[in-house]
């Protein structure tokens, strides 16, 4: 019999599992609606999923939720399954998923499972262009859209689809009868879609499932990419159930139903899919949906609804929640300014002992009024909605280690999570037992990791690697090699206890005129922890003779996600604490306050440079800070060098002039 090879570029094609003797890799492969099943099983009339459906005009605070139970929501996914069954739908045929998190985003995705299908999110934000090259590329039969936004997207590239055959529309919108007038394919409604498969029997649906195995494709998810088409990264069966079962393990305690998360992250990302999608149903904990304008406002009153067990943020998140803290503790004074300073001493020193390099025998004279300013700090906790928080995560990109030990100070330790679409989400993460300020954990149980002699990149293996890219042969080559080993892209170091650290990203290292290799990321760093006023900032210098940087400080970003020069937060703060009158970015790159501002800042910065070729010698200003609607960052707010480096070339070159 031929073994089956490690990686495949065939979306019908199956890959070894990696399964161990013993150990975490050890445990019997499972299919994902395998999984579902039985945890409807477990669960039946218990409640599932949460959503306020929200017409147009109306204010979500004055709507009720609605509750699905864990048995209607199979019976939703399997009316889906047996729709896409009647109009022939293929086993490995492919879904498009484009819109906000719902109810029918789940429905689509395992009802695709279901039906032996593949599901391929696509991110909400992408224009006509974008969706039309992932629509082609996976040869998707169905589209799933939310509302006419993103019905206008494929009533615009339809036409040129000659695999699709229908588009099912959710949302509390009626559809635009003339955005359907542009197509000739069907367009139905959720609930018109469902009823499609009416006469398709159980046996058939069973036989569609029952076919499944753990080693073949199921998910693909395209990376948002800082460069060029995104790749189809291929999720099979096991990756997603062994690698959320293994994520699962590094929680405080086990998760069951009585416990909620909320999905507000887009789910056409590996990150919100572990979360929301697969956690779900390994553990049966409820999932609540945050209103679509969650990341500019909303997201605090649902926090404080549902308070989650479960938090997961990328830096984002978390940094606007610091920012709206720092404003809301300066308006603290007298005696509870007194209380709130010393609860939160107490709590830092705790948590600085409480990490893994800290821990020493002795631990009275750290932990002992700590309880206290548990207490007092609850209420903070309340406040935010995260006072049943039993973790909170953050990943996706790098943070600032200020804002992991400002969220330590209010006895809310956020655990730092790294991974990537090619290892299903996470390879390592911090923990209770485990946990270390500026590292990303340790691995996962049942993973391998090493450290290449020859760039320092960072590879790892396991049974959460990729299946490999849809139709890219080289590049998968590339990415896993002989071995199994999955080449990150990033440079790393790991310490002796195992705890990894992200140094920076291989393709993102300039290299000056004089040959030196610079990580981007470590200068960007030592900026933003000296000048906190600072959104974004952006190292310049590969091939120039020294090293330049682009800033951007804080600003107001509007109900679209689309900043003004207007300032904000510590930016706004700092302006009066120099003694500036600017009110914008515009004004304060003419001013001499803020002038003296960044040379002190530059100053502070390079006197931690590694090197002098490490050392910023020039900065500009730029209006606005770094945003998607910008185009400099991707949807998951990783910086788009190379697009942001073309966008200010005005400005670089007036550095270099």
């Amino acid at each position: 019999m031929t073994e089956l090879p490690l990686w495949t570029t065939d979306r019908n094609g199956e890959v070894k599992i990696r399964q161990t003797e013993s150990g975490p890799a050890a445990k019997a492969p499972t299919t994902v609606m395998e999984t579902f099943y039985k945890c409807v099983k477990n669960n039946r009339s218990k409640p599932a999923l949460h959503q306020k459906i929200v017409s147009p005009g109306q204010d979500a605070k004055n709507v009720a939720w609605t509750t699905w139970t864990w048995e209607s929501y199979k019976s939703n996914i399997e009316s889906f399954a047996k729709s896409l069954i009647s109009m022939d739908f293929q086993p490995r045929d492919v879904v498009n998923i484009i819109g906000f998190n719902a109810p029918e985003w789940h429905f689509s995705d395992f009802g695709t499972m279901a039906a032996g299908g593949i599901s391929a999110g696509i991110y909400a934000t992408n224009n006509a262009d974008a969706c039309k090259y992932i629509s082609i590329h996976s040869k998707a039969k169905v589209v799933v859209v939310d509302g006419n936004k993103q019905l206008e997207k494929y009533a615009a590239i339809a036409n040129e689809l000659t695999d699709l055959k229908a588009i099912v529309f959710y949302g509390t919108e009626t559809i635009d009868e003339s955005l359907k007038e542009k197509m000739s394919i069907p367009v139905y409604t959720f609930s018109e879609f469902q009823e499609l498969g009416k006469d398709v029997s159980d046996a058939d649906l069973k036989a569609r499932v029952d076919a499944q195995k753990p080693n073949q494709i199921c998910t693909l998810i395209y990376t948002s990419g800082t460069t060029g088409n995104p790749k189809a990264v291929m999720i099979t069966h096991d990756n997603i159930i062994w690698t959320c079962e293994a994520l699962l393990t590094q929680v405080p305690r086990k998760l069951d139903n009585n416990d909620s998360i909320i999905s507000y992250l887009p789910l056409s990302h590996i990150a919100a899919q572990c979360n929301d999608l697969f956690c779900g149903i390994l553990t049966g904990c409820q999932v609540w949906f945050a209103q679509a304008d969650a990341l500019r406002g909303s997201l605090v009153v649902t926090l404080k609804e549902v308070r989650p067990a479960i938090f997961f943020g990328v830096p984002r998140v978390w940094e606007k929640i610091y920012v709206k803290m720092q404003e809301v503790a300066k308006e603290i004074t007298g005696l509870k300014k007194t209380i709130s300073t010393w609860a939160k001493a107490q709590a830092s020193a705790h948590h600085e002992h409480a990490q893994f390099h800290n821990q020493t025998s002795d631990s009275c004279s750290v932990s002992m009024f700590y309880p206290i300013a548990k207490k007092i700090l609850h209420k903070v906790h309340v406040s935010l909605g995260l006072d049943r928080c039993i973790a909170a995560y953050v990943g996706a990109a790098p943070i600032e280690a200020k804002i992991l030990k400002y969220f330590a100070s209010i006895d809310l330790p956020i655990f730092d999570v790294f991974g990537q679409s090619e290892c299903t989400g996470p390879h390592a993460v911090n923990s209770v037992d485990f946990w270390q300020i500026g590292t990303c954990g340790k691995a996962l149980p049942g993973t391998e990791t090493k450290i290449s002699e020859d760039n320092g990149e960072l590879c790892y293996r396991g049974r959460h690697i990729f299946a490999g890219y849809m139709g890219m042969e080289e590049m998968t080559a590339e990415t896993i090699d002989s071995e199994g080993w999955l080449h990150s892209g990033d440079t790393a170091k790991v310490d002796k206890d195992g705890f990894i650290t992200i140094t920076g990203r291989i393709k993102e290292l300039i290299i000056t005129a004089g040959g030196e290799n610079i990580p981007p990321v470590l200068i960007e760093d030592q900026f933003k922890a000296a000048m906190p006023a600072l959104s974004h900032c952006m190292v310049i210098g590969d091939k120039r003779k020294f090293l330049s940087i682009i800033l951007c400080l804080q600003n107001e970003v509007d109900g679209e996600g689309v900043p003004s020069d207007k300032l904000i937060g510590e930016a706004l703060a700092t302006s009066k604490r120099i003694g500036s009158k600017a009110t914008t970015s515009t004004e304060a790159a003419t001013c001499e306050a803020w002038k003296k501002y960044f040379d002190e800042g530059m100053k502070e910065a390079n006197n931690k440079a590694t090197s002098n070729a490490q050392k910023i010698q020039k900065w500009t200003l730029v209006p606005n800070e770094f945003s998607e609607k910008g185009s400099e960052l991707t949807p998951t707010l990783k910086l788009k060098r190379k697009v942001t480096a073309e966008k200010y070339s005005k400005e670089v070159e007036a550095m270099y002039a």
